[in-house]
This record gives C-alpha cells, structure tokens and sequence, in this order.
C-alpha cells in the first residue's frame, strides 16, 4: 500500500510542478526534469552524508539485523547502476571486484574506497539522465530477475531510482544522528547574503 502512494505521489509531483510553469515559460522535458532535480539533490546530500561519517563509524549499526553504514554506501553504488542502467543506452563500467565481490566483503573495504566508488556511481547515473527526456521515459524496458522477465516502462526505473536514495538517505540521516552528527539536512543553513 505504502509503494503504491509512493508511486501516485511520485506521478503526481511532475504533473503540478508543470502546472506551476508560468504561462508562456515552455520548458523542455518537464516530467524529466521533475525527477532529475530530487535526484541530483539526493546525490548530493548523499555524498555529503558520507563524506562527514568518520571511518570508524562505517561498520555502526543499531541493531544486528540493520545495515552497516559501509553496507548501505555499497548498496547504493550497485543501486546506482540497476536503475541508470536502465535510463538508455549507455551503460556503466564496473571492475569485475565490484561485480563479483560478496557485498558484506564490499560493505568492510575502507571509506575512501566505498566513497570513491559511490560518487562514480552518482557521476554515471547523472551522465544517464542526459539520455532522458520525456518520450523515452514511457518506452518498455525489459528487467531480468533470475529466469523471469517483465516488461516495464522506463519511468518506473526513474522512480524507482529517486524513491531508493529518500529511503537510504533517511535511514542513514537516522544513523548520524545516533552517533550525534547532523545529517546534510540539519545543518544550518546559510544566512541570506553570505
């Protein structure tokens, strides 16, 4: 119930961003851009988020049965790629350790390294939206899970890729603040004029 409202909310948002559009101010792909914005801003918090988390804090989880904060910046990278992969032709590059290394031996490589290799993944998935535009976001695409395949339209892995970075960067805003560092959001922001 949760992901359909998600999913409505989500189809919604480009629809009245659109309709704010002062009259006479066409703009380009409006429904891409609508997601692209969040994205981006996703991207950015996220990479600030884990920027400022001490090493020494990468292995932190709450409680034995949630993710390590190395885990989650690991999981975002390979989420990073399923879902820009699937925004058009261009596909990313990976090192066969990326693809082929167990993700709780990924989720213990250091910070540098899971942090480099989060941003490239970011970069790529910024350098895919450029192949974005309105009318390819309802082409089908086929997704391959095991031995099935299904048949979706292109928006649902722009969404899908959008709703995935909310969801991380909460839990990992959650994380900061019980080691008591201010996710992103939190801190102040800078005063007019400054």
């Amino acid at each position: 119930m949760k992901t359909s409202y998600a999913a409505i909310l989500a189809l919604a948002l480009p629809v009245s961003l659109v309709a704010q559009q002062p009259s006479g101010a066409a703009t380009a792909n409006p429904i891409t851009n609508a997601f692209k914005g969040p994205t981006m801003r996703y991207q950015k918090i996220l990479a600030q988020a884990f920027d400022s988390i001490p090493e020494s804090k990468f292995g932190y989880k709450p409680t034995p049965g949630q993710l390590s904060i190395g885990y989650i910046a690991q999981h975002l990278a390979d989420d990073n790629y399923f879902f820009c992969n699937n925004f058009g032709a261009t596909k990313g590059a990976r090192s066969a350790a990326d693809t082929t290394t167990a993700d709780s031996v990924k989720a213990k490589w250091p910070k540098d390294t899971l942090v480099a290799k989060l941003k490239a993944s970011f970069k790529f998935c910024e350098d895919a939206f450029a192949q974005l535009d309105d009318a390819k976001l309802a082409e089908s695409i086929t997704l391959t899970f095991g031995a099935q395949s299904q048949q979706r339209p292109r928006a649902s892995m722009v969404i899908g890729h959008s709703i995935d970075m909310a969801d991380h960067y909460s839990q990992l805003a959650n994380y900061m603040r019980l080691n008591n560092i201010l996710p992103p959001t939190a801190l102040p922001r800078p005063k007019a004029g400054n």
